[in-house]
């Protein structure tokens, strides 16, 4: 199987996320420069062009031998971009049973992107949220760093706490007053809170633009069953798995006015984070992925 599309079970059953990113980010690499989008620049990480009249004693003369091109070693110091990688915890994200394709994915696609960001010697943190910060690491660039977040996202495949609700909109209040440097803010989550109080939601998406963040949301699903509601049509017990209620119900009962109220949520969020240019990418777990590293990349290409 290609590590471009390594399916939960294999994340799970491998554990070691720090590996399987660097495999697949460097397989998605391969097919980049293999496809239309080549011109993507994904060799970021050690050197810059040589400016002309700066001093010469960190120029890389072995590069300069096989390219007839000056360029200069990067240090730590020149990092150009920070990011903060936020995922969601709550319990809705540990769906669907049994490999928690949702958060699973979510991890493994934020590894891939830590792993593009150590390439580029970029600052990197981790939040991990549920209705409260769970784990809020410093911004850093260094190999120790991002090492202990490659650690972090392996601790949260483990098997929830019961009953997490989800606060996307106070957490990223909280963000927002905490990151005092322009950064990228790269979010993982359903944002399965009250759909009937997307407001809370806009207002703390609109108070990261206003601190002058750029913001790039995967809405992360399971396209399948929570927007096409592709089940057999026979007796089933929904449990909502942020509140614990039941619900018994046949499936073709329900179908209509659940599609119905979904679309119009997924579209409220559309249509508000088009107007805070805000980056909203439909990540499908279903999907690999290519769509999360891509879009990341489209993102850091604009942000040069």
């Amino acid at each position: 199987m290609s590590t471009r599309t390594l399916d939960v079970a294999r994340v799970r059953q491998y554990g070691n996320l720090e590996f399987l990113a660097r495999q697949l980010v460097e397989g998605f690499i391969t097919g980049l420069h293999k496809s239309p989008f080549h011109g993507f620049s994904v060799e970021f990480a050690e050197h810059r062009l040589y400016n002309t009249g700066e001093t010469t004693r960190h120029i890389d003369w072995k590069v300069y031998g096989k390219t007839d091109r000056l360029f200069v070693k990067r240090y730590e110091e020149e990092t150009n971009l920070r990011c903060h990688l936020l995922i969601d915890t709550s319990s809705s994200m540990y769906y669907p049973e049994p490999n928690h394709d949702k958060i699973t994915f979510s991890a493994m696609a934020a590894a891939g992107i830590a792993n593009l960001l150590q390439r580029q010697k970029d600052a990197v943190s981790l939040c991990t949220f549920s209705d409260v910060i769970e784990i809020q690491t410093p911004i850093k660039s260094t190999p120790s760093h991002v090492h202990k977040i490659f650690l972090d996202l392996e601790s949260i495949l483990q098997k929830p706490k019961d009953l997490r609700k989800t606060a996307v909109a106070d957490v990223l209040h909280l963000i927002a007053e905490k990151i005092h440097k322009r950064s990228l803010v790269v979010i993982f989550s359903d944002m399965f809170e009250d759909i009937h109080q997307t407001d809370r939601i806009f207002s703390a998406m609109q108070h990261l633009r206003h601190n002058l963040h750029e913001v790039l949301l995967f809405h992360v699903t399971d396209r399948r069953t929570e927007e096409e509601f592709a089940f057999d049509d026979r007796p089933y017990e929904f449990i909502d798995l942020e509140s614990g209620e039941k619900v018994k119900v046949q499936p073709g009962q329900v179908k209509k006015h659940y599609q119905e109220a979904i679309k119009k949520y997924y579209h409220d969020l559309k249509l508000k984070c088009g107007q805070y240019k805000i980056d909203f990418i439909e990540a499908d777990v279903a999907k690999g992925y290519d769509q999360i590293l891509s879009a990341y990349l489209v993102k850091r290409n604009k942000m040069r």
